[in-house]
C-alpha cells in the first residue's frame, strides 16, 4: 500500500524513528527547560552529562553486572550526584551573573567530559544489549515495530508527564518556582533556597541521564553522542520557548516526527529542517511557541 506515492512500511517505520527522535528530545529539552526556567542557567554540558549516564549504563554491565533496569535508576542517581557538585563548587557563583558565564563554564565541563572519556574509550562506540524482555517486535499489520522502540516512546512520554505534573501541578513545584523568583521571602519562610536549587539542578541532569540509558541500546555509546545531539535540542528549546516544560515536551516529540517525515519526502532536508523551523518561529515569536512574551 502507498500513502503519496510512498510505500506505507517506510511511511510508518520513519514515522516511529521520528517519535523516538523526538522522545529523547523530548527527555533532554525538558532537563534544559528545568535548568534553564528555574535557574536561568543555559547548560551547555547538558549533552555530555546525557553521554555520561550512557556510559554510567554500559560501565555498570561490564564491570558490576549492573542490569538495564537497574541502570535506569543508578546512572541518573550517579549523574544527579555529579550535578550537585558541579552546581556547589562552580555554578552557584554565577546566577547573578550574565548568562554568557553559565553558557561558556559548561561548555568548558562539557569539552573537559568528552576529552576524558575520548581519552579513557576512544572513539568508536561500544554496543549495549537490549534487555531480554524487549527484544524482538510486534506486527501491526502495516509496520514491524520492535519493541525496545515502543519501550523508549512509553518510558520518556511517562517520565515528561510526571516531570511535568510535579513542577505545574504541585507545591513542591511551586514552592520551586517561587524560590528562584523570590528567595528572600522563600528564605524568609524556613525554606533552604540553596539546597532546592542544587536539588533542581541535579534532577535537571538526572533527566539528561535517563535519556542516555534508554539511548544506551539504541546507538552506540561514545563520547560523541551527546555533542551530536546538543545542538538539536537546543533548537528544539529555543522553538518551543526558554524555560516553558510543556514546550520542550511538544516541540521535542512534534519536531522528531516533522524530522522523520523530511527524510521520507525529502532526505537531504532533514539535517536543516528543524532549525528552519527555528528560525521562521522566532521571526514570528521571538519567545518561542510556548514562551512568554516580555
Amino acid at each position: 500500500m502507498e500513502i503519496f506515492g510512498i510505500s506505507s512500511q517506510a511511511l510508518f517505520g520513519q514515522l516511529l524513528l521520528g517519535l523516538i527522535n523526538g522522545s529523547f528530545y523530548a527527555v533532554l529539552s525538558l532537563g534544559l527547560a528545568v535548568i534553564f526556567g528555574l535557574l536561568n542557567i543555559i547548560n551547555f554540558s547538558h549533552g555530555a552529562l546525557y553521554m555520561v549516564g550512557a556510559f554510567v549504563a554500559w560501565l555498570g554491565l561490564e564491570h558490576f553486572g549492573l542490569n538495564y533496569w537497574a541502570a535506569l535508576i543508578v546512572s541518573p542517581l550517579v549523574v544527579g550526584a555529579l550535578g550537585i557538585v558541579i552546581e556547589r563548587l562552580l555554578l552557584k557563583h554565577l546566577y547573578k551573573l550574565d548568562h554568557l558565564y553559565g553558557l561558556l563554564l559548561t561548555f568548558g565541563l562539557a569539552l573537559i567530559g568528552e576529552g576524558v572519556f575520548r581519552n579513557l574509550y576512544g572513539s568508536s562506540g561500544q554496543s549495549y544489549p537490549v534487555p531480554e524482555i524487549l527484544q524482538g517486535g510486534v506486527d501491526l499489520g502495516f509496520m514491524f515495530m520492535p519493541l525496545y522502540r515502543g519501550w523508549v516512546v512509553v518510558a520518556a512520554l511517562s517520565v515528561c508527564a510526571i516531570t511535568w505534573y510535579l513542577i505545574e501541578r504541585t507545591r513542591l513545584g511551586a514552592t520551586l518556582r517561587a524560590a528562584t523568583e523570590r528567595p528572600q521571602l522563600v528564605q524568609a519562610l524556613g525554606i533552604n533556597v540553596p539546597v532546592l536549587v542544587t536539588m533542581t539542578y541535579g534532577a535537571g541532569v538526572a533527566l539528561a541521564a535517563f535519556a542516555g540509558v534508554l539511548a544506551a541500546p539504541v546507538v552506540q555509546v561514545n563520547p560523541l553522542m551527546g555533542s551530536n545531539l546538543i545542538i538539536v535540542v537546543f533548537a528544539v528549546v529555543v522553538i518551543g520557548g526558554m524555560g516553558s516544560i510543556l514546550g520542550s515536551i511538544v516541540t521535542g516529540l512534534g519536531l522528531g516526527i516533522v524530522e522523520g517525515l523530511t527524510k521520507v519526502v525529502y532526505p537531504e532536508a532533514s539535517a536543516v529542517v528543524i532549525f528552519v523551523i527555528m528560525v521562521v518561529v522566532l521571526l514570528l515569536r521571538p519567545a518561542g511557541l510556548f514562551g512568554k512574551q516580555a
